[in-house]
């Protein structure tokens, strides 16, 4: 599942325990009632909001978690996260991506010692 929004808050990274890291953000949704949706990155995911900053317009891909904790008076209670896995730069319509070196290539060159003969290859 994705949610678009722009980024409204980006916590800074925390170290739960020794074996678990997380990282926060919040995302507003652009709807007639704009919803404050908080998202939770973890482990080698923290790194992925590195790259971005508050107010810029996202993609993010989520996983919903719950889980059941049963207190010690032996009730059971319910809690949701939503985790997320990618997040993206929207692009605006009519927005030129960047090309990198390895989406370059050289300009096609067409073969100009072709020979009729050569192009009958087919077996019927």
């Amino acid at each position: 599942m994705d949610l678009t929004g722009k980024i409204k808050v980006i916590d800074a990274e925390q170290q739960v325990s020794a074996s678990f890291v997380k990282r926060d953000m919040v995302i507003s949704t652009d709807e007639q009632y704009p919803q404050h949706i908080q998202i939770q990155f973890t482990q080698d995911k923290v790194d992925l909001l590195d790259a971005y900053k508050v107010g810029q317009e996202v993609i993010v891909s989520i996983n919903i978690r719950g889980r059941e904790w049963v207190n010690p008076q032996g009730e059971s209670k319910y809690f949701n996260t939503i985790q997320g896995w990618r997040i993206q730069k929207v692009r605006k319509e009519g927005e030129v991506a960047e090309t990198t070196a390895a989406q370059q290539s050289a300009p096609f060159i067409p073969n100009t010692e072709f020979k009729e003969e050569d192009h009958d290859d087919l077996p019927f």
